[in-house]
């Protein structure tokens, strides 16, 4: 299949986030006309929204009605098992981007992902403030709004932009500021949207030349993952290990930077080379 081919698979899934995603705009534009953020915490600082809940609500509703067989495993607390040993399983995030949502920052998504057999095979990401629908398949390319994209042809770290992301709670406990200072100086940017599902569909669209993230969970990176892989792009751990549904940490480029960034990682991972942080202080003292 090629191109802007989709198989029925696709296209149902592919309504389903579309539907969920026009539920999440009636929601966000409630939210920003009226001030009323409508969220709670789960975590020290994690939010869940009522627009989260009733986004998986309607996409799991959906999914068990038109795939009985197969496992969900979404973001809100829904865990079905396959019916079968070996069966399939899709991961939904109703609503990835939680907290620019609750903050009227419009950038966010719906995410939906396909694993048979530990493989992902599919994958589909809406992003309804831009009405952007990303979709893939394994062997059949990757579309955005039905038109094959591919990952950028930037070649050298030094002309690359990146992506990363930052947990939402117990920051003090991820190095991440770390690799975000390092990378920032030996690339051409380093990017936080604040929806990691959208900064693997942009090293899809070749947006961005690369994307690293800590502490990920299946229903961040299933839709995802695929986009970039399908897009001709490369999904690892940040050591070149394969990347698994079950990952925490991924790395994902257009595959030309790949092992300059694995060379980076490696570098920092062990203290090597590393810049020092400019000090405040200093700063003060010579500021005019």
């Amino acid at each position: 299949m090629s191109g802007g081919a989709r198989t029925g698979l696709l296209s149902s899934v592919t309504a389903i986030a579309r539907e969920a995603g026009a539920l999440l705009m009636h929601y966000f534009e409630k939210r920003v006309s009226s001030g009323d953020k409508g969220y709670e915490y789960k975590g020290d600082v994690d939010l869940v929204t009522e627009a989260d809940r009733a986004s998986e609500k309607l996409i799991v509703d959906r999914l068990r009605a038109a795939w009985p067989e197969w496992g969900i495993v979404g973001e809100e607390g829904t865990r079905e098992e396959p019916a079968a040993a070996g069966g399939a399983c899709w991961y939904v995030d109703p609503l990835d981007g939680t907290t620019n949502f609750a903050h009227g920052y419009p950038v966010f998504c719906v995410s939906i992902g396909l694993e048979r057999e530990g493989e992902l095979v599919a994958g589909v990401l809406y992003d309804p403030t831009r009405d952007e629908m990303f979709a893939a398949e394994r062997g059949a390319g990757a579309t955005l709004n039905g038109k094959a994209i591919h990952v950028s042809t930037t070649a050298q770290l030094s002309e690359s932009i990146l992506g990363t992301g930052f947990p939402s709670h117990k920051r003090h406990k991820n190095p991440n500021i770390h690799f975000y200072h390092q990378l920032t100086l030996r690339s051409h940017g380093v990017r936080r949207a604040g929806s990691a599902a959208l900064d693997l569909a942009s090293v899809a669209a070749g947006r961005y030349d690369g994307f690293w993230e800590f502490n990920l969970n299946p229903w961040d990176t299933s839709a995802g993952v695929v986009l970039v892989r399908e897009a001709g792009g490369q999904v690892t751990r940040f050591d070149g290990s394969p990347f698994r549904i079950d990952s925490r940490e991924v790395l994902a480029s257009n595959a030309r930077i790949h092992a300059e960034l694995m060379e980076n990682f490696a570098a920092i991972l062990a203290g090597r080379g590393l810049e020092a942080l400019p000090s405040p202080v200093e700063y003060a003292k010579n500021r005019k």
